[in-house]
């Protein structure tokens, strides 16, 4: 049994590394300073797809990322990985997009792709932390979903159903789910591989139309222009909201019913504190206090 999976990701900015110069004046995100990275549990749903494309031989892994040209370099991770390709969807008509936006987005370009079994991605983003986009996307594609996802159990080729662990509160669970379907995986799950020297080797000059044509602005040529002939992988294929025939009322803002109208930088500073010492006196002053003022009991 072969499977055509697509993986659903995105480069975000890395918050877990967020110093003085991270917020703009206004309580924006200045992203300038920090650096884009691949979103941690997206890396987790691209390690579940590699492993069933392990198993099954001739499946397929494709990645459909959503962003400017920047974006390719998610791509390209990927197919150091081992995928086996795929898709940018990049527009000034995508910007500003809350998860409603970004899920119809994402949902047009995979029906622009067609043939699918799998589309897995991870939980949630870090930039956002709402765990929408992936239930949307199955929404939108009328798809069975799965969310939480730990492990990838089980395929069976005649009934074509899936067998996968999830955690929830409380406990795991397993489920049976007919394919197609929606997955969207847990930062819990098996991390992802590292890249692989031969991929990388191999699909290190991979690029996009965007930093193509950063590279040979000014009059410049295209370093090493004729490998994109004779390499076809070597392009990264993008797509505007035209070429998957968006509605563009429903991309970008004004597809957002969610707009932010402020946004506050607040700092918790103590007013008061106490130095306790490990007696028996100081340790029952403090459950008397906390029961006084109700934090405990």
């Amino acid at each position: 049994m072969s499977l055509k999976i697509v993986v659903l990701a995105k480069q975000v900015p890395d918050t877990r590394n967020v110093g003085k110069d991270a917020m703009n004046a206004d309580g924006t995100i200045n992203r300038a300073a920090l650096p884009a990275i691949f979103n941690p549990e997206d890396l987790n749903a691209l390690e579940q797809a590699l492993r069933i494309k392990d198993t099954y031989p001739g499946s397929t892994v494709t990645l459909l990322t959503m962003g400017p040209g920047r974006a390719a370099e998610i791509i390209r991770e990927g197919l150091y990985r081992g995928a086996d390709g795929g898709y940018l969807l990049t527009d000034r008509a995508f910007a500003g997009a809350d998860t409603l936006a970004t899920s119809y987005a994402l949902a047009t370009a995979i029906k622009k792709i067609g043939d699918y079994d799998i589309i897995i991605g991870g939980r949630q983003a870090i930039d956002g932390d709402t765990a929408q986009v992936g239930p949307q996307v199955a929404e939108k594609l009328g798809l069975t979903q799965v969310t939480y996802a730990e492990e990838i159990l089980a395929l069976d080729e005649k009934s074509r159903r899936i067998t996968i662990k999830r955690h929830i509160d409380g406990g795991v669970e397993t489920v049976e789910a007919p394919l197609p379907l929606v997955v969207t995986v847990n930062g819990s799950a098996a991390p992802c591989r590292p890249r692989n020297a031969k991929l990388v080797q191999k699909y290190k000059r991979a690029l996009g139309v965007q930093e193509k044509a950063a590279l040979s602005q000014n009059g410049s040529s295209l370093p090493y222009a004729d490998l994109y002939e004779k390499r076809p992988y070597l392009n990264i294929v993008e797509w505007s909201a035209a070429d998957v025939d968006a509605d563009f009322s429903q991309c970008g803002l004004s597809g957002s019913p969610t707009k932010v109208k402020t946004i506050e930088s607040i700092s918790f500073q103590a007013k008061e504190s106490k130095t306790l010492t490990g007696s028996d006196g100081d340790v029952e002053g403090l459950i008397v206090e906390l029961l006084a003022n109700h934090t405990i009991g």
